[in-house]
């Protein structure tokens, strides 16, 4: 046995009373893990991290699937570790107690493997932190031989450039198998004696061909500041690195033990993603482009992982999940099949937003079967049809009004529909549609129902172009426009005596959009920022309270100085086609062609939206050359299959 280090759980609890939401660092929950340490040659231990507080971080689908997965598997143990709030931060500091696990308390940096998952590029300072108060360097190329693998993963891992400094590798794509790979190569290395150190493991990491690691890869720029390649180093690192794809989900029916928070969460549910991908092809998203292509979970697969969970956890709610749920082809039989299974109890279904033209009064009853009739969510994305045209959302206004009188019409009284603003080629016109749908969604909910109580929620993000989509060579709106466009849809809103008051109006204001521009697109001198940032006191920057523009724009100001580059050229310029992306080495399996030709497509859309047809969702029809499939060696799996949930019983 090596030495277990010591639970850093008797110096914690003095301070808990003296700060915010002392259960937040406890553990213990519901179906937590706590493994003995084990020999150090034989076993690999993951500290995993949702860089966020407990509340955002503990019900989050990824970490609680690859916590189960590591622990299930002999020679491997996987702790939990989350964002500490400022006043613990301080408190830590001053006691000189470093970032722990929630499970064992445990330090962070005696694991050896630290594993971040980033669904948002506005955790990167809240990583930082982690890292330092673990006495790990912030910097990989400072790093000792007996610092942990700092391993960065989720959607935002997709373009890991701007934290390329800070990191030792990075994962792209589907953790299921990919953590068991990752930790039967550190077992390895470590049965050995460590030949060759942390640089040998690595180069054992890059050399599967899934992994990134960053310190093996050269970048060079052109005098006038733009990126010129991305070129591997060293011998037997691949020039590009390959996303990672788990086929046949029912093999993976994760998590069977949700845990349950002890303190209040932004989700207490169990959720069960019902399928994976999408191919809506909605040119704005980058979930749906980097999840290709769909892999649904059977029936039998989907019942099974319900009545498991709910068993194991006493949840009464369960989230049926993915990018786009009605879509799933049996989504009608799950719906029913768990209606029957739970009606009468506690246990209660819900749908994420659904597409309009995916909803139905018959769905929409199975899921409020148990009484629980909330509202419904839909999200056009764009507030005319010209800006749905460019960005493939494929709804019409006809489709809209026709699926929100169907639901009033029904009894429901409250529909929130969701928009984005600052979307390419968009006009003030386009945002100010917005207001005119909401008018029309309440006065055809008056009309059907009968009644002048119906509610509609207009909800509106600021667009924000993405790696591996079409939308990657968009410029971004700044700030200023997005903000005015915004006034003058609330301006417009309130104006209206007639239905003001039946319209509720929420947005974020630009500036922090163009904050996750610069890191969403950014390459490596994107760092310095971070850094910045980070040590003027940024954290959390994805709450509000905690975020500051100003701190932002400083950091960049010092940390581009002498590059000849400045935040509006990673974010309000334009690309080209021969642009050299920092993304272009990372493979997601899509077509760098199709991609510009969609993107062409949606430029041509904007002038004549007639004049380009929309692209099919290729579930349903022929193949359109994205790539991914023959790319990746993937293929679609989806039903009917044709199988019931019997013989699982009703409850």
């Amino acid at each position: 046995m090596s030495d277990q280090p010591a639970s850093l759980f008797p110096r914690l609890e003095p301070i808990l009373p003296t700060v915010q939401k002392p259960i937040q660092y406890v553990g213990g929950e519901l179906n937590a893990s706590s493994k003995p340490w084990g020999d150090d040659s034989e076993t690999v231990r993951w500290a995993l991290m949702y860089p966020d507080a407990y509340e955002v971080g503990l019900p989050n689908q990824g970490v609680q699937i690859l916590y189960e997965v590591l622990n299930e598997r002999p020679g491997c143990l996987a702790e939990r570790t989350y964002s500490v709030w400022p006043d613990m931060e301080a408190k830590m500091r001053a006691e000189g107690i470093s970032q722990f696990t929630v499970d064992s308390h445990r330090p962070v940096g005696a694991f050896d493997v630290f594993g971040i998952s980033f669904s948002t590029e506005l955790g990167y300072t809240n990583m930082l932190t982690a890292l330092d108060l673990s006495g790990i360097a912030l910097r990989a190329v400072d790093r000792g031989e007996d610092a942990p693998i700092v391993l960065a993963g989720g959607h935002a891992a997709f373009n890991p450039e701007p934290i390329a400094d800070f990191i030792d590798a990075a994962v792209l794509g589907d953790g299921e198998e990919v953590v068991l790979a990752i930790s039967d190569l550190v077992r390895e290395w470590k049965g050995e004696g460590k030949p060759g150190g942390r640089v040998e493991l690595l180069a054992r990491l890059a050399a599967s061909g899934n992994i990134y690691v960053p310190a093996f890869y050269d970048v060079e720029y052109d005098a006038a500041g733009a990126l010129q390649s991305v070129r591997p180093n060293r011998a037997g690192v691949p020039a590009r690195v390959r996303k990672h794809t788990l086929m046949d989900l029912d093999q993976w029916p994760y998590p069977r033990k949700p845990l349950v928070p002890l303190a209040e969460t932004v989700h207490e549910r169990f959720s069960v993603e019902i399928f994976r991908g999408c191919t809506r092809g909605c040119r704005f998203c980058q979930a749906g482009m980097i999840t290709r292509p769909v892999r649904e979970r059977s029936i039998t697969t989907i019942g099974a992982m319900v009545d498991a969970g709910v068993k194991a956890s006493g949840f009464d709610e369960v989230g049926l999940l993915s990018l786009s749920s009605a879509d799933h082809t049996e989504i009608a039989e799950v719906a029913k099949g768990l209606g029957d299974r739970y009606e009468g109890t506690n246990v209660s279904l819900s749908l994420p937003s659904t597409r309009v033209d995916a909803f139905n009064i018959t769905l929409a009853n199975e899921f409020s079967r148990n009484g629980r009739r909330s509202g419904l969510t839909f999200a056009p994305e764009g507030g005319s049809e010209r800006m749905r045209k460019v960005i493939n959302k494929a709804v019409t206004e006809e489709d809209l009004i026709r699926t929100v009188a169907a639901a009033y019409s029904n009894g429901w009284r409250q529909v929130k529909l969701y928009f984005m603003c600052g979307l390419p080629e968009e006009t003030d016109e386009d945002v100010l549609g917005i207001a005119d749908l909401a008018t029309k969604v309440i006065a055809k909910g008056r009309e059907v129902s009968g009644h002048n109580d119906v509610r509609c929620t207009v909800s509106i993000g600021g667009f924000v172009p993405k790696p591996h989509t079409p939308f990657q060579w968009a410029a971004q709106l700044d700030a200023e426009t997005t903000d005015e466009r915004l006034r003058k849809l609330r301006d417009t809103v309130r104006a209206d005596r007639k239905y003001a008051r039946a319209i509720g109006f929420r947005y974020h204001d630009g500036k922090p959009g163009i904050v996750e521009g610069l890191l969403s697109r950014g390459d490596r001198r994107v760092g310095k920022i971070i850094e910045g940032v980070w040590r003027d006191g940024g954290r959390f920057d994805g709450w509000s309270e905690h975020f500051s523009y100003d701190r932002w724009m400083a950091a960049a100001e010092a940390g581009l100085s002498g590059t000849g580059v400045d935040v509006d050229w990673f974010t309000t310029r334009q690309r080209e086609y021969d642009e050299v992306l920092p993304w272009d080495h990372l493979d997601s399996g899509l077509d760098k062609d199709w991609l510009w030709q969609d993107w062409e497509d949606a430029l041509a859309a904007a002038q004549d939206a007639e004049a380009v047809e929309d692209v099919e969702d290729c579930r349903w029809t022929p193949c359109y050359d994205c790539g991914v499939c023959p790319e990746m060696g993937t293929d679609i799996q989806i039903g009917p299959t044709g199988a019931t949930l019997l013989p699982l019983s009703v409850v």
